[in-house]
């Protein structure tokens, strides 16, 4: 349960996304006056690096509250059998309990920074290893903490609240135990439940050996002579890159054929975990383990099951867009690996500089005070730029409570990279406006809205970067940006979501859980969803096993295409000039109001306040009607090309 006041969450969820975009030497005038983003606040020589000095100077400092934060998290085992009794000791103790996690953010994130900087940082990584081990012992001293606030009536608990303005900030939370009490369990079962926990992890853990660590992907040689181990990197980049279809083809079958040849590890992995949720959901007593995951966020299953519905039932622009790519690139045939390739030929590079620039200056429909505090994200210090020895891969914004967020990304200059600083810079604004916002205990808010402003901000900078540029190549390729949003999304992420219910579904029935049928579901829902628009790769069945989300966090990829289906509106109501400048203003307000909002409600709730009703099929059918919108605009632009 991701509440504050019950236990420890130390291990943090990094946002991770992948989207960018550039120019260089690019201006542009703001409320009539010429803005240009200040380098000169960070020295040259920590420009594009962290500083995660804000957070700790040196590991001897991490010590020092490494270990105040061990004598504190045996402190709050001294309120044990007493919280039940009296207002005034509980506040005591949830106050405590929150000084623990507070600092929990800057004594975990520390060292798992350092690692993420450099993977051999052998100091950060025991350190690392301590803290996870802390945490895990933590849990478990704990585990009585929600039983023993669930003896208190809910009655009481009102009243305590009413007559103590102490405890308001945690009001939500607190009712929401109640709201949950049906499935907690009492205090000796918790604890003994709690002793699985780090097992409950053992499928992830497992999973990312094989699929990192020991995974062997073959090799193949190409037409100049060049021989390349299909890696995920370098797969990625012939799919994105390599004109030549049959190298394509090559490079594809080869790297599937790893999952292939494993499939049947990797389904034992998979089907352990599946079992490890059914287990779950039985134990605290829930009908699925579909309202298992979505319950805890008071998120009705419809809304999940909707998604779905109108996904599959409205993927007609979804088999459009294949069939025109096939007609555009020339193909006799059009399959899986062809998806990525560019339209046109389009090298742009993108300095970082301009970059920021670009994203800066394209969220101004935003307001002065978004601006500002955008304006310090992207030159303090904030951002690991590039690439570098021993770094992480990937992108990931995180906020480190008391200090400030950090964004690390692995720029290249691609327009994909600008567009996933705008995307990392959306959540990292997000994260800032609910810290400063909220007390602790509501400002983290939850995975269901955490697209919504990064997703958000990508669209205000496709915009921007549509009526700022004159090459229509450039023009087709931000097109494509746009359009590879919605399929890649919202129809995939709604397609996986699909899949990781059917394989669920096995388990609470009962069903045999093999490779064969795995493939067999993946099998199926392609042809679903693509039709005919798509030749069948049969060795693309086995994509399942290529999902890390599948494996490590079921039921997420969901909230991907909810996520995009929200910020969808937001924009519209916001920017669409259709509606009136007192209209659009109100929208405005109600969308930052849901930024600053944290985790203070519900997301559902959060979401219906600002304008968005997710329980609405038409909401989501929206994001469908885009998708023709764009190819309409995107075949205008390649018959001008060919004018």
């Amino acid at each position: 349960m991701k509440k504050r006041i019950l236990i420890l969450t130390g291990i943090l969820a990094l946002g991770i996304a992948s989207h960018f975009y550039i120019d260089q030497n690019y201006k542009k005038k703001v409320e009539g006056n010429e803005i240009k983003i200040k380098e000169e606040v960070i020295k040259m020589g920590n420009k594009y690096k962290w500083n995660l000095n804000d957070i700790y100077s040196d590991w001897s400092l991490w010590e020092k509250d490494f270990s105040k934060m061990e004598k504190m998290m045996d402190k709050i085992n001294e309120y044990k059998k007493k919280i039940s009794k009296d207002p005034k000791i509980f506040i005591e103790f949830l106050k405590l309990q929150e000084d623990v996690d507070i600092l929990s953010y800057k004594v975990y994130l520390y060292p798992n920074m350092k690692k993420d900087l450099n993977g051999g940082d052998q100091k950060a990584g025991e350190n690392l290893q301590r803290i996870i081990t802390l945490f895990s012992q933590y849990s478990t001293s704990v585990a009585w903490v929600t039983p023993e606030i669930l003896t208190i009536p809910k009655e009481t608990m009102v009243s305590w609240i009413e007559g103590n303005q102490d405890l308001k900030p945690y009001e939500f939370n607190l009712m929401e135990l109640y709201r949950l009490q049906g499935h907690i369990l009492d205090a000796k079962s918790e604890k003994l439940i709690s002793y699985y926990g780090q097992y409950q992890g053992a499928p992830k853990s497992i999973y990312s050996e094989l699929s990192t660590t020991d995974i062997e992907f073959g090799e193949v040689e190409f037409k100049d002579g060049t021989k390349l181990s299909m890696t995920y990197g370098n797969y990625s980049k012939i799919m994105a890159t390599n004109m030549d279809q049959g190298e394509r083809k090559k490079a594809f079958d080869t790297h599937y054929k790893t999952f292939e040849d494993y499939k049947n590890t990797y389904g034992a992995i998979y089907r352990s975990s599946l079992q490890r949720d059914f287990a779950v959901s039985q134990t605290r007593n829930y009908r699925s383990t579909l309202e298992a995951a979505l319950e805890q966020n008071n998120i009705p299953t419809s809304v999940y099951e909707n998604l779905i519905e109108v996904a599959k039932t409205n993927s007609e622009p979804l088999k459009r867009y294949a069939r025109l790519r096939k007609k555009i690139l020339g193909l006799k045939s059009y399959h899986s690996y062809d998806g990525s390739i560019p339209l046109v030929d389009f090298q742009k590079e993108y300095n970082y500089d301009d970059a920021k620039q670009y994203v800066y200056d394209s969220i101004a429909p935003l307001g002065k005070d978004y601006r500002t505090k955008m304006e310090k994200a992207i030159g303090d210090g904030w951002i690991d730029v590039y690439e570098s020895k021993g770094k992480r891969s990937g992108a990931y914004s995180v906020g480190v409570y008391g200090v400030h967020p950090y964004m690390l990304m692995n720029y290249n200059k691609t327009l994909d990279n600008v567009f996933t600083l705008a995307h990392e810079l959306g959540h990292t604004m997000h994260t800032l406006l609910s810290n400063e916002e909220q007390p602790f205990a509501t400002h983290d808010y939850t995975i269901f809205v955490a697209e919504v402003a990064s997703t958000f901000n990508e669209r205000l900078l496709l915009d921007h970067m549509l009526k700022n540029t004159k090459d229509p190549k450039e023009k087709i390729a931000l097109l494509q940006q746009a359009i590879r949003g919605i399929t890649g999304t919202f129809y995939f992420q709604s397609l996986l979501a699909d899949y990781e219910l059917q394989a669920h579904e096995l388990v609470e029935k009962g069903k045999p859980v093999t490779p064969e049928i795995l493939s067999g579901i993946m099998a199926k829902l392609f042809k679903e969803y693509y039709g005919d628009s798509i030749e069948t790769d049969k060795i693309m069945k086995v994509l399942w096993a290529r999902i890390p989300h599948f494996f490590n966090s079921p039921y997420y990829v969901y909230q991907y295409a909810t996520c995009f289906a929200s910020s969808s509106v937001f924009y519209d109501r916001v920017t669409n000039e259709n509606y009136s400048i007192d209209e659009r203003e109100e929208a405005l307000e109600k969308y930052l109001t849901l930024l600053k909002s944290g985790g203070n409600d519900n997301p559902m709730n959060q979401l219906k306040k600002a304008g968005v009703d997710l329980s609405k099929k038409e909401t989501v059918e929206a994001v469908t009607k885009d998708l023709d919108r764009l190819l309409d605009q995107l075949e205008k632009e390649i018959n001008k090309l060919k004018e």
